[in-house]
């Protein structure tokens, strides 16, 4: 059987498909996953088809960086501006690159599972990294608020849904009607979701259909770390991690950051801000988290899902520093879960806040051990049910 995974976003998006992958070969299937070309060095033996627009790069933009700090609706109005201009060529690209798979894994933006599967009558799933299939449990994670009530937890999905309906919906139908020769988008079956969380993190809501799969994390198993770092770690106590991932830091904050690591006493590893190195700094950049977290005492992040995921696993305190969208569920999450302290949002980080929460964070070594043997892949292949 050949499959073909979407991946379109930055690492924390394409590293989870490239495990979900690599399950899937090992179950004797071809796999090919799309992706931006920087993402090569992951692939180990699966396919990769590679896109000529990279996601890094358009995010780290001025403009990227202000659509993705605009808020629910700014948010959806910004992806038509940021990205429609480069759609046409990566749709046509994601077209040649899946029309001939038997099976199409791919995330719910832009509905590109959807498209192909009437183009061409393969069966599709449904890739979600955040839990966003509606229900009244909590609200969609990109509305930062714990809870509006049952029926507003609700509601915020069919309002994020509408937004993006209303703003993206022209786009859509004229790339499928100028790529796949289709119609207007209609809404079809529903299909299966496989969501990349554990429900030890996330417990499953009870009024999700039986279609909607909550598989446990998707996790490549770690590489090694470059010399330096195993030798900074290793000259004195466990230092603290601090990264944002891809976001752009506010002006000052690398400041902040630096006079917190001080107020606290402790070594850091830094990733991504400009920071001079010192005996207790070092400055990195791209590292492998699923390596490096379970030698630090604890890590400062921005609460991405994959991030926050692998903080979690590792059994260190998780202190989740927000900038926007599903960023500040998951640091709600966290602190609700005892694996680190209330979440600071970026914008009001200060050099005393951040030292005291470095100092209280505690972790959750139980909710570790337990991810630690969840076996997230195997579930999601099996779920798949594939035959040879």
């Amino acid at each position: 059987m050949k499959v073909a995974i979407l991946a379109f976003g930055s690492r924390g998006d394409t590293q989870p498909c490239v495990a979900l992958g690599r399950g899937v070969r090992a179950r004797g299937h071809d796999v090919t996953v799309v992706a931006a070309p920087r993402y090569a060095p992951l692939m180990d033996g699966l396919a990769l088809a590679p896109l000529s627009v990279d996601p890094v790069a358009v995010l780290d933009s001025d403009e990227g960086q202000a659509w993705l700090r605009s808020g629910p609706l700014g948010f959806v109005s910004g992806f038509r501006r940021v990205v429609e201009p480069l759609a046409e060529k990566l749709v046509v690209e994601v077209d040649a690159a899946a029309r001939d798979a038997d099976l199409v894994l791919a995330p719910a933006l832009g509905g590109m599972g959807a498209h192909l599967s009437e183009r061409y009558g393969m069966p599709y799933l449904l890739m979600h990294f955040q839990p966003s299939h509606p229900t009244a449990a909590f609200p969609n994670p990109l509305v930062p608020a714990r809870t509006l009530g049952g029926w507003g937890n609700r509601v915020s999905y069919a309002v994020i849904e509408r937004l993006s309906s209303l703003v993206l919906g022209r786009m859509v139908d004229r790339l499928r009607r100028s790529v796949f020769g289709l119609g207007p988008a209609r809404r079809g079956r529903e299909a299966p979701v496989l969501c990349a969380v554990s429900p030890l993190v996330v417990p499953r809501p009870r009024d999700w259909p039986a279609r909607v799969h909550l598989t446990g994390y998707w996790r490549l198993p770690p590489g090694p770390l470059p010399d330096e770092i195993t030798a900074f770690v290793e000259e004195g106590p466990r230092p603290v991690f601090v990264g944002f991932g891809s976001m752009r830091p506010p002006e000052g904050l690398a400041t902040r950051v630096l006079q917190a690591l001080r107020l606290a006493g402790v070594r850091a590893v830094v990733q991504g801000l400009d920071v001079e190195r010192s005996a207790n700094v070092l400055q990195v950049e791209e590292v492998d988290h699923g390596a490096l977290f379970p030698l630090v005492s604890a890590v400062v992040h921005h609460g991405g899902a994959g991030t926050t995921a692998t903080g979690l696993t590792a059994g260190v305190p998780n202190i989740v520093c927000p900038f926007f969208a599903d960023q500040h569920f998951w640091g709600a999450r966290v602190a609700a879960l005892g694996a680190g302290p209330a979440p600071l949002p970026v914008r009001r980080l200060t050099a005393e806040a951040l030292a005291a929460r470095v100092l209280r964070a505690v972790p959750n070594p139980r909710l570790a051990a337990r991810l630690r043997v969840e076996d997230g892949v195997r579930q999601a292949v099996d779920l798949l049910q594939l035959s040879g």
